[in-house]
């Protein structure tokens, strides 16, 4: 038996180790995390322009309450602003084949912007 590693999106807390089996490890956080250096993130690419604006982050607030709508407003800057499609479609592209991590530092593992980009560019991927 092979041993073949699906390609697709995955997330992954900053602060857990760093595995083979990661791939291709992208920060798509707008802000570097607070007490890691460069070599404990081990990522490959910090992709900071494909993280919520400024002012979404700061509205959404990590509040699950507002989490549907963060994810709206989120898609919708996905979708609207050029230079954050670029970088989608540079991401589509990479998983061709590998596995793509998408690195958050977000305490809530569930309501956070990596989810809504993995959820996003999967739709994307068909």
């Amino acid at each position: 038996m092979t041993n073949v590693q699906e390609s697709g999106f995955k997330i992954k807390r900053i602060f857990d180790p760093p595995l083979p089996e990661d791939g291709v490890r992208i920060l798509v956080d707008r802000l570097w995390p607070r007490g890691v250096s460069k070599e404990q993130a081990s990522i490959d690419e910090w992709m900071k322009e494909i993280a919520p604006s400024h002012e979404l982050r700061q509205w959404f607030g990590h509040q699950p309450e507002r989490f549907a709508e963060f994810s709206e407003r989120y898609e919708r800057e996905l979708e609207e602003d050029p230079a954050r499609s670029r970088l989608a479609e540079r991401l589509l592209g990479m998983v061709a084949g590998q596995t793509v991590t998408l690195i958050y530092s977000a305490k809530d593992p569930i309501h956070n912007q990596a989810v809504v980009l993995q959820n996003w560019l999967s739709r994307r991927r068909g």
